[in-house]
């Protein structure tokens, strides 16, 4: 049996309907946050076996491409944002832009450093160096500095406070007003 609504009803559903029409922002709002929430539902998911909330930063000791040796403790005093990237990656290559801006706009605030890892020889990230103009301090990494932090997707960014703790991290393409945005929590 099929039932029909009153006149009324379905006078008042046309209206109803032919006001939300014509509100467009409050569609375009309700998906935007939709968005927003699977973003970060799904960043969060991503980084759910990273060291972060105030874990100490897995200490390291790397050596540049130029030679020189860097020691992750001797950064602390200011935040450090720490990229792991590999040099096949092409998201990386699109993210090193990024990288290199938030550099420049930190300036002397914080330090902006990169740990190259899952590369076959040193002139596969010489290449990705000069193939992406690099001009953040690239480290070379290795398997037991991504094994210590647990880097198993490419590009990982990490925050570290200026006391030494991983406060975020983030996986996969960040813009720079997400990184700027992170490194300013």
């Amino acid at each position: 049996m099929h039932m029909q609504g009153s006149p009324g009803a379905l006078a008042r559903l046309k209206s109803t309907w032919a006001k939300g029409r014509g509100r467009w922002w409050v569609r375009w709002g309700v998906d935007l946050a939709v968005f927003a929430l699977l973003f970060a539902a799904v960043a969060a998911w991503q980084a759910r076996n990273l060291p972060g909330g105030g874990t100490p930063a897995p200490d390291f000791t790397l050596s540049t491409l130029a030679g020189d040796t860097v020691r992750l403790d001797a950064l602390r005093g200011k935040p450090v944002v720490v990229a792991f990237w590999a040099p096949w990656c092409g998201v990386c290559g699109m993210e090193s832009a990024n990288l290199s801006q938030l550099r420049k706009l930190a300036g002397d605030s914080a330090h902006v450093v990169s740990v190259a890892v899952a590369y076959d020889d040193e002139a596969a990230v010489r290449r990705f160096v000069q193939e992406h103009d690099v001009d953040y301090p690239v480290l070379l990494g290795d398997d037991t500095v991504q094994s210590a932090w647990r880097v198993n997707s490419f590009p990982t960014v990490f925050f570290v406070s200026p006391e030494g703790r991983v406060e975020r991290a983030a996986v996969g393409y960040t813009t720079l007003a997400g990184l700027s945005w992170r490194l300013m929590l």
